[in-house]
């Protein structure tokens, strides 16, 4: 494809390597250990380092409870290679190690991958969110469209609205002024500053260049769909083989629905599965592309379970940049998983492993990889594939709140056009409600009115409790006064103040005491 950066460096892998390689020589359990009839200090078995490691990256969130112990060996298989560690005699450099007894150590010294350069500094994104007038300037893009023709109708949509006033010929041609490049750009900068915002980061320079976002794969995804939500493509040599989409339609809905014209027959599933598996590890590139890797990584940061419903956004927004046939292609796969794996009727697909874990561990690669070669590669994309199968309905809803805004800044510019001269319009657009910076200056100011307003609610809540008596009040009045005295004292400036709070209070007079009067008895007898 034309005009389109080069793929990124593997930066969030190589960053997590390189975190995980410390964190392994850090904690791993080292002991003495026999070994023909010879002891070594200091060392472990590989059975020992699977156990450990595996549950360190079942606990992990990048990774998930749905590694697997074989996946482990493989990543202490590339420790091994990388001389992160070594066997007892000091051998690394190849991949040969096993879930055994065999016995290995860790080097003097552990090497640290350098991290690479994802992305050339002329296209820095730095301090994006304190540079947004970039979305209000007239652009002349020098891109070819992908399929114009075919993105047309939404950009008509997006470019007609009916006027409210009447308008004269002279605002007419104004209006004009508004072009099909400019509604491109809206949605480009947009699109940076939500996802900016939901993934709190300072800067997009290690994720996401504008470049990579191509505002007709954005229109196309969102306006030709089915009415389950599915991409529908206009060229159909782009779309998945019919053979692929009976296979998978199949599978989705067995045993209802079987349109393969074919008879069934023991391990016919199977077979079905094996054909639909291949096609998708035979593609040239994973489904969410080679560009878009370091994106998705960085994502895996908010798989979470406090942040799922941002993990989610995020992915809705991400997962629209893609080609439509890729987002067609992932959407079916997604939807066939999901179903497979929650179908109660579907007979075992493989003897050594359950549904779900299969079809995790056989697509993952396919969704998800470098185009360089990265060690956690395998690791990486099970995770955000067991995220994706889980949450595919919500991931792939089209985010009307994109249009909305979208909508909204170009009819304001429009009516803008017909008020101001165009030199005058930049400083007069609205700005979209997103978290200020502030400083930690502000930020402490702002903690602690925070904070003071929140006491003095508690002490107004006090003051009107009815169900506290006169002792109680006064009683926990004093506590307050004692550890908030400048609130007390705004609130009770002086003595007659706090006295008044009391002053209509009916008092309880106390008993008085009776005296009885001693009896005496007589000292005689």
């Amino acid at each position: 494809m034309e005009g389109r950066p080069a793929a990124p460096g593997p930066y969030r892998a190589t960053k997590l390597w390189n975190e995980i390689t410390k964190y392994f020589r850090a904690g791993m359990p080292l002991r003495k250990h026999r070994q023909h009839f010879k002891k070594h200090g200091s060392c472990f078995t590989a059975s020992e380092a699977v156990d450990w490691l595996h549950e360190v990256l079942r606990n992990n969130s990048n990774f998930g409870p749905e590694v697997t112990r074989q996946q482990t060996v493989q990543l202490l298989r590339k420790f091994l290679k990388n001389h992160v560690i070594e066997d007892i005699k000091g051998r690394w450099g190849s991949e040969n190690l096993e879930d055994n007894g065999v016995l290995y150590r860790f080097p003097s010294t552990s090497p640290v991958k350098p991290l690479p350069s994802s992305y050339p500094p002329k296209e820095n994104l730095e301090s994006f969110s304190r540079d947004k007038e970039r979305l209000f300037k007239l652009p002349h893009l020098s891109r070819r469209t992908f399929k114009k023709h075919e993105l047309l109708q939404s950009l008509e949509n997006l470019e007609k609205t009916k006027p409210d006033i009447e308008e004269n010929e002279e605002d007419t041609l104004r209006r004009k002024e508004i072009s099909q490049e400019y509604v491109q750009e809206t949605w480009r900068n947009i699109i940076l500053i939500h996802l900016q915002t939901i993934l709190g980061l300072p800067s997009l320079d290690e994720v996401l260049q504008p470049t990579q976002i191509v505002p007709e794969y954005v229109i196309y995804n969102m306006t030709n769909t089915s009415k389950h939500g599915v991409v529908i493509l206009q060229n159909k040599s782009d779309d998945l083989p019919h053979w692929v989409l009976s296979a998978m339609k199949c599978l989705a809905y067995w045993p209802r629905n079987n349109d393969m014209s074919q008879p069934t027959y023991s391990g016919f599933e199977r077979d079905v599965f094996r054909t639909v598996a291949d096609y998708f590890l035979n593609l040239p590139e994973p489904l969410l592309t080679f560009e878009y890797y370091e994106l998705f990584v960085n994502i895996l940061d908010l798989l979470q379970p406090h942040l799922e419903r941002i993990a989610v956004e995020a992915l809705q927004i991400c997962c629209l940049l893609l080609p439509p046939p890729n987002r067609r292609k992932i959407q079916l796969l997604m939807r066939m998983i999901s179903r497979i794996s929650e179908n109660v009727d579907m007979p075992r697909l493989h003897d050594a492993m359950g549904t779900r874990s299969l079809m995790i561990q056989t697509f993952s690669r396919c969704v998800l990889c470098c185009a360089e070669e990265v060690d956690l590669d395998e690791l990486l994309s099970t995770r955000l594939v067991s995220f994706l199968m889980d949450h595919q309905q919500e991931i792939f809803k089209v985010p009307t709140h994109l249009q909305i805004a979208v909508r909204d800044h170009i009819e304001y510019m429009r009516m803008a056009q017909c008020k101001y001269p165009p030199e005058e319009i930049c400083a007069i657009l609205p700005t979209y409600s997103y978290c200020k910076q502030i400083t930690s200056q502000e930020f402490e100011e702002q903690k602690v009115s925070t904070s003071q307003a929140a006491v003095a609610e508690l002490l107004e809540n006090i003051i009107k409790d009815k169900n506290l008596s006169v002792k109680d009040k006064r009683k926990k009045l004093k506590q307050f006064q004692k550890e908030y005295p400048l609130i007390y004292q705004n609130r009770f400036p002086t003595t007659e103040n706090e006295a008044m709070l009391f002053e209509n209070k009916p008092t309880i007079k106390q008993p008085m005491l009776s005296l009885r009067k001693p009896r005496f008895r007589s000292l005689r007898y």
